[in-house]
């Protein structure tokens, strides 16, 4: 009786923690470490209120060993943006820094990859893309944390800092409540720990990758806080002289609540936001567009504009700030937009 009343317990303990690993343990993602990466850490690190929760999520440093700036990459903080999420996985997989320190998030919202909104009904969950190791999968996402691990429902009406209202859903946008709050929603708490690694780690620059509609008017623009304004600009003036050419926009007063500004105005870093176009974000969709593969705006070409922004930016960081961060082994613009992008993953 007693051995079978054991078994039942042992079932049922297993049980519960199978529910309880479902409902809280961070997504799994295939994030392969290059040799670059010096250390793996956790969101969590940097707010404990996050932990065992599912918008905690992996946090990769390289670090040189040799003082110098110090730059932080967002990617997925809207997770159905995926050419910030692929930008920064390459980073993972294949940089090296020689001078300073790259911190990078490859899925910054780590509860909105483990959902699907009705805006993206058409789109299928998942991309797909062949590399040198075979064929890899990644969720394609939603914008919005998943309503099923945020702490409260959402309200009928959300407002920004300066009383601007919004949709309620959009209390689950990682990218208006930013600085967030320690004791908030997970969405909150997502954004403190954010902005807690920026402090921790004296973060000089932060670049958050996003996308947007092919027709959006952000489409192919990067949006500056205005301390950081003429490092954009520099920028912008470098990456025309390499064929590419960007729109620079400064952040207005009403954009609070979003990381270029509130990063810019609440943190010492310099802060940036770059947006490419995903056919997956046109509201117009009446079939499944080929987020990977179209003609016009193929992943390749979205992956290599956010690696390339990143590295002009980078390029002229020590102009304004007396700091150099030297990120190397990745392949030039003219390289990674083809084709030949995915042979550099592992």
């Amino acid at each position: 009786m007693r051995k079978h009343f054991l078994i039942c317990l042992c079932v049922l303990l297993a049980f519960s923690f199978s529910a309880f690993a479902t409902a809280y343990l961070p997504f799994t993602y295939d994030i392969r470490s290059g040799v670059g990466v010096t250390e793996q850490r956790r969101l969590s690190d940097y707010l404990d209120a996050l932990r065992y929760t599912p918008g905690d999520t992996p946090v990769f440093v390289l670090d040189s060993g040799k003082a110098g700036a110090n730059v932080l990459v967002l990617g997925g903080t809207h997770a159905n943006e995926i050419s910030g999420i692929m930008a920064a996985i390459l980073l993972v997989e294949r940089a090296s820094v020689e001078t300073g320190r790259l911190f990078v998030i490859p899925f910054t919202n780590g509860s909105a990859i483990t959902w699907r909104d009705n805006k993206n009904a058409v789109i299928p969950p998942w991309f797909e893309f062949t590399t040198p190791s075979g064929v890899r999968r990644l969720p394609y996402g939603s914008r919005l944390t998943n309503p099923e691990h945020e702490i409260l429902p959402d309200p009928e009406r959300f407002y920004l800092e300066n009383g601007i209202p919004l949709d309620g859903s959009e209390a689950r946008n990682l990218n208006r409540v930013h600085p967030g709050l320690p004791d908030g929603t997970l969405t909150q708490r997502i954004s403190a720990a954010i902005t807690s690694l920026i402090f921790e780690e004296e973060i000089d620059l932060v670049d958050d990758f996003h996308e947007s509609g092919t027709k959006s008017r952000l489409a192919y623009m990067l949006v500056c806080n205005p301390k950081n304004l003429d490092l954009g600009a520099f920028a912008i003036i470098d990456l025309q002289m390499q064929g590419i050419d960007l729109k620079l926009e400064e952040s207005s007063a009403e954009f609070l609540g979003l990381s270029h500004r509130e990063f810019g105005d609440k943190t010492p870093a310099f802060a940036f936001l770059f947006e490419t176009p995903n056919p997956g974000q046109d509201s117009d969709l009446k079939q499944p567009p080929d987020v990977v593969n179209d003609l016009i705006y193929p992943l390749y070409h979205r992956v290599s504009l956010q690696v390339a922004v990143l590295q002009t930016l980078c390029q002229y960081l020590p102009d304004f700030t007396g700091k150099t961060i030297e990120i190397v082994n990745i392949p030039p613009f003219e390289v990674l937009n083809s084709e030949r992008l995915y042979d550099y993953y592992q």
